[in-house]
């Protein structure tokens, strides 16, 4: 297929017209901010969102995002007033109300994150340098942050951005640190467990040695009444034999002399001689002889 001049003369200008066209116009949305730049130098700010204009290959657009931003800087190991080092992790929330000015100090994005991060790692260091780790987590924190915040917002103007917010996201103690204090309050609560412990052996000693008392008391208290009951009992016991004795005098001689022959030969199957003789007469009377 032969193409006429004029057919290429035709379709060159249309493919430039198209570039001229698409190189004129661009968009900007509702959650970004423009920046026209002419041989990369701003000439001019674009806040509002909708179609814009622009030389086609002399100028460039340039966008910036228009909505709250995060800025996190790497955590860094500091140290405070009570020399304990503690690494701080630190975060930031920002909105670019400059762009011009912006773009001017630090071009982009990541540029702003790192030169500013490091102004605020520089700030958190400066101001917790002078408070302790019990001050930064107790109810000072309020007003350490606010120090801190303020030394901010004095470099934000520079940058030609709005700090809205900074916190300090977490503290942690360096391994160094945690041990150290892991060891003291293990110490510490070792120290309590003894004395708890030495309390409760001296209290048991002086429970042991009431009990030991009371029981001593107890028994002695016991086997005075059982002496007492005992005596009263051999008494009336001797008071009721003698009165029985009295009634039947012979009867209880016998029952003696039965009861000293029992206590004599005590439960056996052996068989018992009597020789005729006072005591056996008088019980079981004259006993015949075979001869």
């Amino acid at each position: 297929m032969n193409f006429k001049p004029r057919n290429i003369i035709i379709v060159l200008v249309f493919f430039i017209a198209f570039l001229t066209f698409t190189g004129a116009f661009f968009i900007v949305n509702e959650t970004k901010q423009a920046i026209v730049l002419q041989f990369g130098e701003p000439r001019q700010v674009i806040s509002k969102p909708g179609l814009q204009f622009k030389i086609p290959f002399i100028q460039d657009a340039v966008f910036l995002d228009s909505r709250m931003l995060n800025l996190d800087p790497q955590p860094e190991e500091m140290i405070l007033s009570d020399q304990k080092r503690i690494i701080v992790d630190s975060f930031a929330r920002y909105k670019i109300v400059d762009p011009l000015k912006f773009f001017q100090t630090v071009r982009n994005e990541a540029t702003f994150s790192d030169r500013f991060g490091r102004i605020i790692n520089a700030a958190v260091r400066g101001v917790i340098a002078q408070y302790s780790l019990a001050s930064l987590l107790s109810e000072d924190r309020a007003t350490i942050m606010g120090s801190i915040q303020d030394i901010i917002k004095n470099e934000e103007k520079s940058f030609g951005v709005q700090i809205i917010d900074i916190r300090i996201g977490r503290t942690d103690l360096t391994e160094q640190v945690s041990n150290n204090v892991y060891q003291r309050m293990r110490s510490e609560r070792d120290k309590e467990a003894n004395l708890l412990r030495a309390e409760g052996e001296e209290r048991s000693k002086e429970i042991r040695a009431s009990a030991d008392r009371q029981q001593t008391v107890i028994i002695a208290e016991a086997e005075r009444t059982s002496s007492i009951l005992r005596g009263e009992g051999d008494a009336l016991k001797n008071k009721i034999l003698g009165d029985a004795y009295g009634l039947d005098q012979e009867f209880f001689d016998f029952l003696r002399t039965m009861q000293a022959c029992k206590e004599t030969f005590g439960d056996t199957d052996m068989s018992m001689v009597i020789v005729p003789g006072q005591v056996c007469e008088k019980f079981f009377g004259e006993i015949e002889s075979d001869n």
